[in-house]
Formats: structure tokens, sequence, C-alpha cells
């Protein structure tokens, strides 16, 4: 599975993004997408993770309220909406799989075993 995150970018605080990660490979549907980012000097954070079967979104909770993640089986696409962006969103956002088949979310980066190469978002005050 290879991943590939986009629509990251500066923004204002307040304002919005939707990024994506378009995964190729046919196993899409069958693997627990995640979110994560990571901040400059700080570890891997979990954001947020849609299971394989598309049930409710589990979220850290940093970030209930203003991120959504959905994902669209049939175009191989995960999605994070970001609204009422701050400055501490200020990071590179990474999606990842889980391929275990695993019947919880996971929440650790060392559960996850495909990533993107990360898209930055940069939240000016």
């Amino acid at each position: 599975v290879q991943l590939v995150e986009s629509g990251g970018g500066l923004v204002q605080a307040g304002g919005s993004l939707r990024l994506t990660c378009a995964a190729s490979g046919r196993t899409f549907s069958m693997h627990t997408m995640g979110w994560f980012r990571q901040a400059p000097g700080k570890e891997r954070e979990f954001v947020g993770a849609i299971s394989w079967g598309g049930g409710a979104p589990y979220y850290a909770d940093s970030v209930k309220g203003r991120f959504t993640i959905s994902r669209d089986n049939a175009k191989n696409t995960l999605y994070l909406q970001i609204d009422s962006l701050k400055p501490e969103d200020t990071a590179v956002y990474y999606c990842a799989a889980d391929a275990s088949g695993r019947v919880y979310i996971p929440v650790k980066s060392s559960q996850y075993d495909y990533w993107g190469q990360g898209t930055q978002v940069t939240v000016s005050s």
C-alpha cells in the first residue's frame, strides 16, 4: 500500500483545510486508516482514525469537535477536515494504514504498517 497526502498549506487561525490521503492497492477498504501529526521537536501524535468497516471515527481529545475523518473506499481515499485551525495545529500531517485486521482502532504509531510522506500544515496567528 502506498499513501500520498495532499492538501496542506499555510492558513490563518480560524480557517479550514481538508487533507487528502490517496492510497494505492486493492486492500485499502480492508485497512483501518489513521491520521497522525508531528510538530517540530515533538513526538508523532495520534489525531484520529477510522476503521476499515467505516464506523464512527475515533479522535484524540485534543482535536475532538474540530477534526473530521472520513473515507471513500470506492476512491481509495482518506480525508481529514480540519476546522477552526489554531497555531498549535501546525505540524506535518501523516496518514497511515493498519494492515493487521485488528478489530479495534489502534492509537500508537507502531501499530500502523504503511505511512505517507506527510503534508505540512502551518497556521499563522
